[in-house]
């Protein structure tokens, strides 16, 4: 699917949509730190004025901890916060405590708006009380028996959950799926930890079937005698599969995370994801037993650190736990069958004869139990580096899987919010180390420790992901992004309420010329909210922004049937931008649906800043 076309002048059009409600977050994600933006705006007569005011805020989230025990009650003075070495003046300080328990549990939610019939909106919906919290049910890393168990251990923490506490449930397997949206009612998350959109899934790449069977196929042709060039290139050929799978997986999961990312930024304060998983290795190392043993090296430290970065924009702490329980040795498991070497074989002289010998296959017990702790100190160092860069804890080497979900959630509830303004000349694009002390104090602390000073105006180096953003936006199922905020009203070109409208004529769609009879032509007016969208100031007055706009419909069975995109080059005269901050940027789109269920797709990027909002609309075409 095509999804850049040329950019084209916007054409502004009247849309009787009200404006995306403002976000109470100031962050900016993908930036390095929060922007605050004061707006005031008049009515657009005249000579209306419009005051825009912009100060880049860099905001720590900080959990402080004696021997595991949260600190409370520190005030601003006890905490230092340094950039690059340089101590910098606290101009924003908070603590953070979970409230009383309210007397409804399901909880208070907020983002919730009183939205026209056929109104959608991507602001998020969210317990409004303190920090909210992710579990991800990773199944792409974790091998079946340990899904099962992960799933019966929350199914007992949440008959014990603390009245309050909100949580929202996603899976991965081949893809990240929103199974619960967050609320604080643990009977509707049980519910849904129990249903089969949560239930376990064979990992579409994590294979250790096949790497038994090949291990069995090298034993058994050095057990026959075979020629050892063909077995070190059987062995070669093992371990060139286990890099492939490893990279899968790593862009699999962290494509994932940065989704998350996104769909989190427009929730303001913290988040805490609690990612159960099997984990990935930060990085496979070269073997001297193969024949190149440096083909199937792998460092995937650089990856996970930005994508930590960009969890870390949106102020969301990872807390990884293992969810293999305690680990042992393959060698101390009953149906363990050991690898194995050629040993032995050549040719030697024997009272003046040369003699050939065959090679012998030796069991590897040693060799293997050394492989698996590598594997697994591998494996765990990714948690521990994702859960320091992102001020979260891991959770390894423990089968106490409730309790480790009760101690992050509790741990990600208390906490400090400090921010200070960096110097502006430091907008340069280079990572900036951030360290945070307590005075009279040997506390421990867990924050991120650093960004890069992006500037918020164009797509950030770092930033990953940004050639698949808009691609990832409008994936059937995926969850939405809220870095920009927009609603989408969703109507078809015969509805009353569109009578006497000017519509966009000719095909609505690519695949427009492939549907079947009838097609039915939805008109989607879409109003975004300025505030999210980079917009550039020329001397003449004038405001720019490059916006892609994209519409993908899918059928009941996830089958795409048809999709349009476009790139709009907006120009703001003053009139039209004071128009837009006060109503919002409208947009008209229109796409042909055939009749049955879809479900449309409806993404917002902005091409200058790599920002994107996006959500999901179900959609009953009738058969007349």
């Amino acid at each position: 699917m095509h999804l850049f076309l040329p950019i084209v002048q916007l054409t502004f059009i009247c849309i009787l949509v009200s404006a995306p409600a403002a976000s109470s977050s100031a962050q900016a994600t993908g930036s390095p730190a929060a922007q605050t933006t004061a707006n005031q705006t008049s009515a657009p007569t005249g000579g209306a004025t419009v005051l825009r005011a912009n100060a880049n805020l860099v905001l720590v989230d900080v959990v402080v901890t004696d021997r595991d025990r949260p600190i409370t009650g520190l005030d601003k003075a006890r905490f230092h916060i340094f950039e690059d070495g340089h101590e910098q003046p606290i101009t924003a300080f908070d603590e953070h405590k979970p409230g009383a328990a309210p007397t409804n549990t399901a909880g208070p939610i907020a983002g919730q708006l009183a939205l026209p019939p056929h109104t959608y909106t991507n602001v998020p919906l969210y317990p409004d009380m303190g920090a909210v919290n992710v579990l991800l049910l990773d199944g792409l890393n974790t091998p079946m028996p340990n899904q099962i168990q992960v799933r019966q251990q929350m199914i007992q923490y949440l008959a014990k959950i603390t009245p309050g506490t909100s949580l929202a449930i996603f899976t991965l397997s081949s893809r990240l799926r929103l199974v619960e949206g967050f609320t604080t009612d643990a009977a509707q998350l049980t519910k849904a930890i129990e249903s089969r959109k949560a239930g376990p899934q064979a990992s579409v790449i994590l294979d250790t079937q096949s790497d038994q069977t090949i291990d069995s196929a090298v034993g058994e042709m050095a057990g026959y005698g075979a020629d050892p060039d063909a077995v070190g290139a059987m062995q070669q050929f093992q371990a060139d599969l286990t890099a492939f799978q490893t990279d899968e997986r790593v862009r699999m999961t962290l494509d994932a995370m940065q989704q998350l990312a996104r769909y989190l930024s427009g929730i303001p304060g913290r988040k805490n994801l609690i990612w159960f998983s099997g984990s990935f290795p930060i990085a496979l190392d070269p073997d001297d037993s193969l024949q190149s043993p440096f083909e199937a090296m792998r460092n995937y430290s650089d990856e996970i650190r930005e994508t930590a970065e960009l969890l870390s924009a949106s102020r969301v702490a990872v807390y990884p736990v293992d969810a293999r329980d305690l680990l042992t040795p393959p060698s101390a498991d009953a149906s363990y069958s050991p690898s194995t070497n050629l040993v032995g074989g050549g040719t030697s002289t024997r009272r003046g004869k040369t003699v050939i010998s065959s090679p012998t296959s030796k069991p590897n017990v040693g060799k293997d139990d050394q492989k698996f702790m590598q594997q697994l100190m591998q494996e765990q160092a990714t948690m521990e580096q994702i859960a320091g860069e992102t001020g979260g804890r891991d959770y390894i080497n423990t089968n106490g899987l409730k309790e480790a979900v009760a101690s992050a959630i509790e741990n990600g509830s208390i906490y400090y919010t400090i921010g200070y303004v960096p110097p502006a000349a430091e907008v340069d694009g280079k990572f900036h180390k951030i360290e945070l002390r307590v005075k009279s104090a040997d506390y421990k602390l867990a924050y991120r420790h650093g960004y890069y000073a992006d500037p918020t105006a164009k797509p950030s180096e770092h930033n990953p992901g940004q050639t698949s953003l808009v691609m990832a936006a409008t994936l059937h199922g995926a969850p939405p992004s809220t870095q920009i905020l927009f609603q989408a009203r969703v109507l078809e070109a015969a509805d009353p309420l569109l009578k006497g409208k000017k519509l966009p004529d000719g095909p609505a769609g690519e695949l427009s010329a492939t549907l079947k009879s009838p097609v039915h032509r939805y008109i989607v007016d879409l109003k975004v909210d300025p505030r999210r969208i980079s917009l550039e100031d020329t001397p003449d007055g004038v405001h720019h922004a490059k916006v892609e706009f994209a519409l993908v419909a899918y059928d009941g069975e996830g089958k795409r049937i048809n999709y349009k995109d476009a790139g709009y080059q907006l120009n703001l005269i003053p009139a039209q931008y004071a128009s837009v901050m006060t109503n919002g940027i409208p947009v008209r789109l229109a796409i042909d649906l055939p009749a049955g269920q879809a479900f449309l797709r409806i993404a917002v990027h902005d091409l200058n800043a790599g920002r994107g909002g996006s959500m999901e609309v179900p959609v009953t075409v009738a058969v007349n």
